[in-house]
């Protein structure tokens, strides 16, 4: 674990360098071992912690093409009945959850589809693999079940579906406006796609319809930066989420970049928070307002937008994670599912849980999860940690939260943390921060 990272070291890099910068839990995914497995299975068999909530991630992991840029677990080479032979897989991993005591009886607040490319599989598979896991688990009092999209595998029959399977977030992956940089990325779609759905989803009345923005995709420009941006509130989503562009270990493009074949050029940090600060503000003039450092929420609509996923997630809900290297969270322990095909298949479809590695997280771990999690929304409250938690966080990270204060990064008041606009825009840099040292400088995942 010697390779320190923006996600566990405090790195304040201008260049953008391989390396994991997105914080998507605590502690790091690297100190996560197959020598805890037996905890996670031992909080399943228990009931549940009283006033938790529950969620169902789905990870459909099949995509056209993979992106130059992507880090999650895909495949590009299955065929339909391997498709079909994971999806009833999935199926079974899910019925098999719901007779375990941490679920059994549980309702779900939210359900998921995630990828990979959900969007990738047929209706008619997607109607049968909903009707099973409906069976399984109730879906009667979920407050959100959110789809990710690729424009491209959409048809308005499909879309017909996807919406009478209950979907009320419907996520479409733009990333971007510009035909040649979607190629460039390796993006499976190109913007004639994007245009030709969007008055489908609108006629079908989803409650919400999210698009996907990346800021610092190579070949992007301050001109083609703006385009997108335009093209985005001309489309008039509920939500817009924004990323700044990462090289994860595993990406095509980090692949490049170690093994010295790589030609492109990546956007500095500074530029990418430039993009992104330009498309806060010009969505903040079209009628959006900040939900978080990524995602904006179009106000006046009703009812109005959310984003159920990721505020329970970030409230330590509980989650079951379905699928091949799929996370899940349950009392406290986290734990991630084999993330080889055949190793999932085989341990799932055995009636088993497939799970590969898990990390029991101590009282103080979870507190600190929560907080570095709830940064992203840029304000804490401190009174929500005190009645969870019976702490002040305000006084438990005195040291890093003064650092921060002085660097212009965030303001410090008796009631909350709240996060100024230039700590927003790069507050995953800013988590480490907050970390343990055992967990500093280490390898992320």
């Amino acid at each position: 674990m010697s390779i320190a990272e923006p996600a566990t070291a405090r790195l304040d890099l201008e260049a953008t360098h391989v390396g994991s910068v997105f914080v998507s839990n605590y502690p790091p995914y690297s100190f996560w071992n197959a020598e805890s497995v037996p905890a996670a299975k031992e909080v399943l068999a228990r009931p549940p912690e009283a006033g938790a909530t529950l969620g169902l991630y789905l990870h459909i992991p099949f995509c056209r093409r993979r992106c130059k840029f992507c880090y999650f677990r895909v495949f590009i080479d299955k065929n339909s009945d391997e498709v079909r032979d994971y999806l009833d897989t999935m199926a079974a991993e899910v019925e098999l959850y719901s007779r375990l005591p941490a679920v059994e009886g549980r309702p779900l607040r939210f359900v998921y589809f995630g990828g990979g490319t959900p969007s990738y599989i047929s209706a008619k598979q997607l109607a049968a693999l909903v009707t099973r896991l409906k069976a399984a688990i109730p879906w009667d009092q979920t407050e959100e079940v959110a789809f990710e999209c690729e424009p491209g595998t959409l048809t308005r029959s499909k879309l017909e579906v996807i919406r009478e399977i209950g979907v009320t977030r419907l996520s479409l992956g733009v990333e971007n406006f510009n035909d040649e940089i979607l190629r460039e990325n390796g993006r499976a779609h190109e913007s004639a796609e994007i245009e030709r759905v969007r008055p489908w989803i609108r006629e079908l009345d989803f409650r919400q319809l999210n698009i996907d923005l990346i800021a610092g995709m190579v070949g992007e420009s301050w001109d083609t930066w703006r385009e997108t941006v335009d093209r985005a509130i001309g489309y008039d989503p509920e939500s817009v989420t924004l990323y700044q562009m990462e090289l994860p270990f595993n990406t095509l493009y980090s692949k490049g970049v170690l093994g010295g074949a790589s030609a492109q050029e990546f956007a500095s940090w500074s530029v990418k928070r430039e993009w992104h600060a330009y498309a806060f503000e010009r969505l903040e003039e079209a009628g959006y307002e900040a939900w978080s450092a990524y995602t904006m929420l179009k106000r006046g609509r009703k009812p109005r937008p959310r984003f159920v996923y990721a505020d329970a997630v970030w409230h330590g809900s509980d989650m079951i994670g379905a699928g091949v290297s799929s996370f899940s969270q349950m009392s406290g322990v986290h734990y991630q599912n084999f993330d080889r095909w055949h190793d999932y298949l085989e341990a799932a479809g055995g009636d088993e849980l497939p799970i590969a590695r898990a990390f029991a997280t101590s009282p103080q771990e979870r507190l600190t999860r929560e907080l570095i999690l709830l940064m992203k929304t840029g304000h804490v409250e401190r009174a929500y940690f005190l009645d969870k938690f019976g702490a002040d966080v305000v006084e438990i990270f005195k040291e890093p939260l003064e650092k921060l204060r002085e660097q212009g990064m965030l303001e410090i008041h008796d009631d909350e943390i709240r996060l100024r606009r230039e700590g927003l825009l790069r507050v995953d840099q800013l988590l480490p921060e907050f970390y343990n040292p055992d967990y500093r400088d280490s390898r992320y995942t």
